[in-house]
């Protein structure tokens, strides 16, 4: 803990410096989490690591709030929802704050990787529910579940395909980071036993799930993955991060609609309209609406650089 205490207690000049150090890509990142999220979580990060927290441990104390956040939206009271919004933006900070503890400490780990999404999805599904308790309640009929269920799917469907977008531009477009597949999973997962270590099973069959779904999404990065592979062994060229930086990076702009602070503003305005009926709505239409451009999107983009690849490999 040595080196990561002396982090903490540098002048500010560089502690801006640390803060840059436990963003994942600081390009990736929108407006209110680099003036807001990072800024505050990087300062509970540093107090946790104080404290010898694990990212893990942050991540489920955020899941609390997050969860409390859910019940609070029950209520038809708009001081009541907007309490519970504050507890949202809480555990948004907490969500900020476990990523950023594991970056200043180097306990990055795949089981913080799943266990970050499972907890967000948590929280969502304490929302969903809550809300559509709040609108039976209200006077909509039983098909309210229907629809809280169809949306909440989308919405599944729309984070997991931002989140795969966002992997894979760490890894093609900033070859930071380790860019997992189906087939290198399922060989880790049948190497645990249930009886042995049903715990790290659990955790990677939950990943295997995700991860096949997003490969269903997207079916172009995983094509492109492999001829990476064949191609040049995986390993990413300057030449090919640039080409793919520009490609792709504009295109973050709109999967950051499908992210949480985006959401949160949504539901912000349509509890002062009081229609949460809509954020269902919302889900539903402009939200798949949208997912299905950014999929075609990132589907030419991907043979995009296929060719590239192949052009490259042939002149080689």
């Amino acid at each position: 803990m040595g080196s990561d205490l002396s982090i903490i207690s540098q002048s500010p000049s560089k502690s801006s410096g640390a803060i840059d150090g436990t963003y994942k890509s600081r390009e990736l990142e929108g407006v209110v989490d680099l003036f807001f999220y990072r800024r505050v979580g990087f300062r509970l990060a540093q107090f946790f690591a104080r404290l010898n927290f694990t990212p893990t441990a942050v991540s489920l104390i955020g899941g609390v709030f997050g969860i409390v956040a859910g019940h609070l939206y029950f209520y038809r009271a708009l001081a009541i929802n907007l309490i519970g919004m504050l507890f949202h933006v809480v555990a948004n900070i907490f969500d900020n704050a476990d990523g950023q503890l594991a970056r200043l400490t180097n306990q990055q780990s795949r089981t913080g990787r799943i266990l970050d999404p499972v907890v967000d999805h948590v929280i969502w599904l304490s929302i969903y529910v809550h809300l559509a308790l709040r609108l039976q309640i209200g006077g909509f009929s039983g098909a309210i579940w229907i629809l809280a269920l169809a949306a909440g799917l989308s919405h599944g469907l729309q984070a997991g395909a931002a989140d795969y977008c966002r992997s894979a531009y760490l890894y093609f477009g900033k070859s930071g980071s380790e860019f997992d597949s189906t087939p290198k999973l399922k060989r880790e997962y049948d190497g645990y036993t249930w009886r042995t270590a049903a715990w790290p099973k659990f955790l990677l069959r939950l990943y295997l799930n995700a991860m096949h779904e997003q490969e269903l999404l997207l079916p172009g990065v995983r094509r492109l993955q492999k001829k990476m592979e064949s191609a040049f062994g995986g390993a990413v060229s300057s030449t090919f991060q640039s080409r793919y930086a520009d490609l792709a990076l504009p295109t973050f702009k709109w999967w950051s609609l499908l992210m949480t602070n985006s959401r949160m503003l949504a539901l912000f305005v349509l509890f002062l309209v009081r229609q949460p009926v809509w954020f269902f709505w919302l889900e539903l239409t402009a939200g798949n609406l949208l997912l299905v451009y950014l999929i075609v999107r990132q589907e030419r983009i991907s043979r995009s650089l296929i060719r590239f690849l192949t052009t490259q490999k042939n002149s080689a």
